[in-house]
């Protein structure tokens, strides 16, 4: 009876020695993941604090000493170019643009130049493709000599676009936006376009074939249009406050740049492929305090498409969304689907997304013929009106060209949101799908409420996906391991 008695206690001081073992070993998981998030979050402020600020001479070069006409007819190629010359010649400064509708083709940017528009100025730009030299520039994540960007750097550093002015691309459906073959931006049987065999295709094939990028030679017949504003391979680079209309292709587009700062910007353009921003091999990139009303991805993290991106092979990182609203749009922020040499490090915060022209808040998408990997991607702090499809979508089966299967299975991992309120949330809260060999892996959804959403999930090859604190539809959601 002793003997019994002496066992009993000795199970109950090993349960209790176990469950304080258990207890501890939980709290240790959660402040370890509780800490991994934060130190992830401080990585930004440190980030942040990195990236250096543009200065510039208080020399100011006022583009109408240089013969500029504001007339929004008058074609200024030329007067912007004396102007941008004359102040980098003198070691830098503010090129001004006063009050005033101007006329130009391509406005190429040198080192400590700052563009600045007074706040009724308006920078109309033509849509003749022969006021656009071909330049070395990018299109849809392969390198191409093709039509000048609208406003270009390459190599520079130093340089900004400021002021409350607006730049006009003047893009419509009588001009570039019918290149695009869609039947909703004027193209009709018979009119020539992107499309067409010996263009997009033919590019994309010459980089399959490792082409070097100086005989990939596009331009007049080839109906490739051009990016809004490139900065190619720059370093401390700004654009402030502008509002930014009517672009023909992508808008904001640094490529292999640097320490940029895009701050303060509207952007209010429905064009075929209108993505608002697409930072792409790039690094160090703030933007904040913008608004996205675009055709197509607000905001849209790239790193080369297929075998152009692995020869590139620069993963996008270090990239930071803050206060920012996104209106209509495919994506809010969005990663993919040029993704080839990868993206880490994404923050985003603070941000209000809210239209019924919203497909998504965000989203990653690649294939097995782009691969990637793509990890640590940190969200808080969202006010989500509505989305029309899902409020997170993780696809590794993106098809939107044909057939887009390959020998390359990208890497999804480490997504957090947290914070999160979303009030209409379209199909699904989640929809993930990876491959069986590689998941998608490590996602979590922490204090989020979803609601007037149809399905709590579509997953697909998923491990750990983590809901802590999470309702959709008021039910509380548990993990899946």
């Amino acid at each position: 009876m002793i003997a019994n008695k002496i066992i009993t206690l000795k199970k109950i001081a090993f349960t209790a020695t176990a469950s304080l073992l258990f207890v501890s070993c939980a709290e240790k998981k959660m402040a370890n993941s509780n800490s991994e998030e934060f130190s992830s979050w401080k990585k930004m402020d440190v980030v942040i604090k990195s990236i250096p600020e543009t200065k510039f001479s208080n020399t100011i070069y006022n583009i109408n000493d240089f013969g500029a006409v504001a007339d929004g007819k008058t074609l200024n190629t030329v007067a912007f170019q004396k102007a941008i010359q004359k102040c980098a010649v003198n070691g830098g400064g503010q090129v001004l643009v006063p009050n005033g509708k101007y006329l130009t083709g391509a406005i190429h940017l040198e080192s400590n130049v700052n563009l600045h528009l007074e706040d009724n100025a308006e920078i109309l730009f033509s849509f003749n493709p022969k006021d656009y030299p071909i330049v070395h520039t990018s299109w849809e994540g392969t390198e191409v000599m093709n039509y000048s960007p609208l406003i270009y750097a390459k190599n520079k550093t130093n340089i900004a676009i400021t002021g409350k002015g607006t730049l006009n691309g003047q893009a419509d459906s009588t001009n570039w936006w019918i290149w695009s073959g869609g039947k909703n931006y004027g193209w009709k049987k018979g009119i020539p376009s992107q499309n067409d065999p010996t263009n997009r295709e033919v590019l994309v094939d010459m980089a399959e074939k490792g082409v070097p990028v100086a005989e990939r030679v596009f331009g007049e017949g080839r109906y490739l249009r051009p990016n809004f504003i490139e900065f190619f391979e720059c370093n401390k680079a700004l654009i402030k406050d502008v509002k930014i209309i009517n672009a023909p292709f992508w808008i904001l587009h640094p490529i292999k740049t640097n320490n940029m700062i895009i701050d303060g910007v509207t952007i209010n353009s429905h064009g075929p492929n209108n993505d608002g921003c697409d930072p792409e091999y790039s690094q160090n990139i703030l933007i904040k305090n913008c608004i996205f009303n675009t055709g197509d991805d607000c905001i849209a993290i790239k790193s080369g498409r297929d075998a152009d991106g692995r020869r590139v092979a620069i993963p996008s990182k270090n990239i930071i969304v803050q206060n920012c609203k996104m209106v209509d749009g495919h994506g809010g922020v969005v990663i993919g689907s040029e993704i080839s040499a990868g993206v880490n490090n994404v923050f985003v915060e603070n941000c209000v997304m809210d239209s019924p022209n919203l497909d998504r808040a965000i989203r990653i998408k690649t294939n097995s013929k782009r691969g990637g990997i793509i990890e640590n991607i940190f969200v808080r702090n969202l006010e989500v009106g509505t989305v029309k499809e899902c409020v997170l979508k993780l696809n590794m089966f993106y098809n939107v060209y044909g057939s887009q299967t390959g020998n390359f299975i990208p890497t999804i991992r480490n997504v957090s949101l947290e914070n999160i309120n979303v009030k209409n949330g379209g199909k699904y809260s989640v929809w993930a799908e990876g491959y069986a060999a590689s998941p998608v892996e490590n996602i979590t959804l922490k204090n989020v409420k979803i609601q007037k959403v149809d399905s709590i999930y579509r997953l697909k090859n998923v491990k750990n996906i983590n809901f802590i604190n999470t309702y959709i539809n008021d039910q509380k959601v548990k993990s899946i391991n």
